[in-house]
């Protein structure tokens, strides 16, 4: 009898000891730390999200959330580790606020709540957002940037969006900043314009283009019209459009 109870209890013993270790805190599967922050020393990521392209409204310095940010969006959650040492809110903060410091980074809004960072280094502007609280921290980071444009309206569509409303954005017709040559990734674009233009024998054109507003007045229409005059030279040239179908 004695023998058996051992045995049961040694056995015991042994499941116990498996089941912390499976239980031992880990990160999120898929998850990792920004390149920008190391974690604070003590939590494991709990939430995790990575988007390619998102927004985010950040704290403007009288704490409104009337900064909108685009570019690639992370989102990462830490949770304190069981039996770790609690830093406090305060401190995970201020390290992260630091940190951005050292390497530039301006703080735009802090409070007990939320803090808003802002870093611009080797040309590219990175929003941070920090939310502590009791056992646990958020961050939330959008390295600015443009959306790369990946749908083109066909033919058809910017016939119909003509018929309907005396005009058309189209969008996939690509410039370098500044400049009026037309990329080569804007072919599939120009030759939906083409199409357009063949089907629908009586169709003429007004082509105009646009500029971001970096730069003066004056320089941005001139470029605006370059532009238009590529694209115009594009199709006659080498679609064979009349270039009497087409003003810029």
């Amino acid at each position: 009898m004695k023998r058996g109870m051992a045995a049961i209890f040694s056995l015991f013993f042994v499941l116990a000891s498996v089941g912390l270790s499976m239980g031992a805190d880990q990160d999120k599967k898929g998850s990792k730390d920004h390149p920008l922050l190391s974690r604070m020393h003590g939590f494991h990521i709990t939430g995790y999200a990575d988007k390619d392209f998102d927004s985010h409204k950040f704290m403007d310095k009288d704490g409104k959330p009337q900064i909108s940010v685009e570019g690639h969006s992370y989102f990462i959650e830490y949770t304190l580790d069981r039996g770790a040492a609690n830093p406090g809110p305060l401190k995970v903060v201020r390290n992260i606020q630091n940190a951005l410091r050292k390497i530039g980074g301006k703080v735009v809004y802090d409070s007990d709540r939320v803090s808003t960072i802002m870093l611009q280094k080797d040309g590219k502007e990175t929003w941070v957002e920090v939310r502590p609280y009791s056992m646990s921290y958020m961050i939330r980071i959008v390295e600015k940037e443009e959306m790369k444009q990946e749908v083109v309206a066909d033919a058809a569509a910017m016939g119909n969006d003509i018929n309907t409303t005396g005009h058309v954005s189209v969008y996939g017709i690509y410039f370098d900043t500044g400049k009026s040559e037309i990329k080569p990734e804007s072919d599939a674009a120009i030759s939906e314009i083409a199409k357009l233009l063949k089907s629908t024998g009586g169709l003429n054109l007004y082509v105009v283009g646009h500029t971001d507003n970096v730069g003066s007045f004056d320089s941005n229409m001139r470029l605006s019209k370059d532009r238009a005059d590529a694209v115009v030279r594009a199709l006659s040239g080498k679609y064979g459009i009349a270039a009497a179908r087409l003003k810029p």
